[in-house]
């Protein structure tokens, strides 16, 4: 099986130790499962590597994007973490759970005034300003409000991870941050430090999501240190923090290598040190934003077969009740799955593409799964590692309910957010 919490009761696919069969017959689907136990340890696996590694105050701060909802950040509140937040929305969603404020960093390229006004207002801990523009607004904000807020501010790196390109945000010419490459962000700091409400803490980069090569944030490391002794030396400001981001891979397939994140920390660890001895630097305060990594294969989506089209001499199709409302990273970005039958194991299989139920043939799941060439109307489909970028990407087309969450634990399991109604799509109809 791809991962430790997957596995068989005979014929039967299990999930974190539930029989998926009977948790679809009993909550409907399609059907969003989370088991709560796999996101509690990995977030205790960054917690002791981030001690070990970097000790003091450094922080791993959850990358909320991947999925939000008042138990997640609930979770991540009772463990010990920071949160990485990247609108007002994720804000709210985090305060309403009880996350403490302090511990959030704003992200985004784009904050509009409201966004900057509400964070201030709430107490968000750290700001990462991506541009000058943001810069200054921040600092009107901030004076207005009568206080001075931290931040960190946004660094292009020049970074090719080696990733996806809608994922990739490390590069000159990127969308985020201010580039070294070109000057600019030296600029940036020099611009950030004058002004008077606002206290530079240090900087932030991020070269990109689901990272698999294992030097990347290495050579981040040596760009960056680099950066943060050049501004000490030639501004006489010496900036404290440094935000390496987020972006270590998850296994999607059983093809693809698992990673030992607590081993790649302490290899980044070692870099920073010797970099910094290099430079004659202190040792930063280190943060940086798991999401994928502790919530993706904590995920799992049950689907009931609606139909099978077989087509001879050209392929052949398994469509089911859920499809890009509720997982659209094939439609984005071509992203591989792992697919199961629930209830067959075993037996002649046959290659299908799975596919949605959405008026659009883009509604792909995943194209080429082996099923059982038996797969048939009713039966339950697993889509594995779907804990990240699944329920947060899910949308209303086709006017099409999102699914519930489900979260499982060792005692039960319990609906963390419910599913949506047909009357909840006409909540906000006038």
């Amino acid at each position: 099986m791809l991962s430790d919490n997957i596995g068989r009761e005979g014929s039967r696919l299990t999930f974190a130790g539930h029989d998926v069969t009977a948790l679809a017959e009993t909550y409907g689907t399609p059907l969003y499962l989370m088991d709560e136990g796999r996101i509690r340890r990995n977030c205790r696996m960054y917690l002791q590597a981030f001690r070990s590694s970097f000790g003091g105050d450094s922080l791993p701060l959850y990358a909320s994007k991947a999925a939000s909802f008042k138990q997640m950040y609930r979770i991540m509140a009772q463990e010990g973490m920071g949160v990485d937040t990247v609108s007002s929305g994720e804000i709210f969603t985090a305060l309403s759970a009880g996350f403490p404020p302090e511990r959030m960093v704003f992200h985004g390229n784009a904050k509009t005034d409201s966004d900057i006004r509400y964070a201030v207002s709430v107490g968000v801990g750290v700001f990462v300003v991506d541009n000058e523009e943001e810069l200054l607004a921040l600092n009107r904000e901030a004076g207005q409000q009568g206080i001075k807020q931290k931040v960190l501010l946004r660094i292009t790196p020049g970074i090719d991870p080696h990733t996806y390109d809608a994922v990739n945000t490390g590069m000159v010419d990127s969308k985020f941050g201010v580039a070294v490459e070109t000057g600019q962000a030296k600029a940036f700091v020099a611009q950030a430090i004058g002004l008077e409400n606002l206290l530079v803490r240090g900087v932030h980069c991020h070269v990109g999501s689901q990272v698999f090569e294992e030097d990347v944030f290495q050579r981040t490391v040596d760009i960056m240190v680099r950066f943060m002794a050049q501004i000490r030396d030639e501004l006489g400001y010496t900036l404290r923090e440094l935000n390496l981001g987020g972006g270590y891979g998850t296994r999607y397939l059983e093809s693809e290598k698992e990673q030992d994140i607590p081993a790649r920390i302490a290899e980044v660890a070692q870099r920073l040190r010797e970099q910094c001895e290099k430079h004659a630097f202190p040792l930063p305060r280190v943060l940086m934003e798991p999401g994928r990594s502790i919530v993706a294969d904590a995920g799992m989506t049950l689907y009931t077969v609606s139909s099978v089209k077989r087509i001879p001499g050209y392929k052949s199709y398994v469509a089911v009740d859920g499809g890009m409302t509720d997982n659209p990273r094939y439609a984005l970005y071509g992203s591989r799955y792992t697919v199961y039958h629930a209830e067959k194991d075993g037996g002649t299989e046959a290659v299908f593409d799975l596919v949605g139920r959405c008026c659009e043939s883009g509604d792909i799941i995943q194209p080429e799964v082996h099923l059982p060439e038996n797969t048939c109307r009713g039966d339950h489909i697993a889509v594995c590692t779907t804990g990240a970028y699944n329920y947060s990407m899910a949308s209303n087309y086709n006017r099409i309910p999102r699914p519930p969450v489900l979260m499982l634990t060792g005692e039960g399991e319990y609906l963390a957010v419910k599913r949506e109604s047909l009357e909840d799509l006409c909540a906000f109809d006038l």
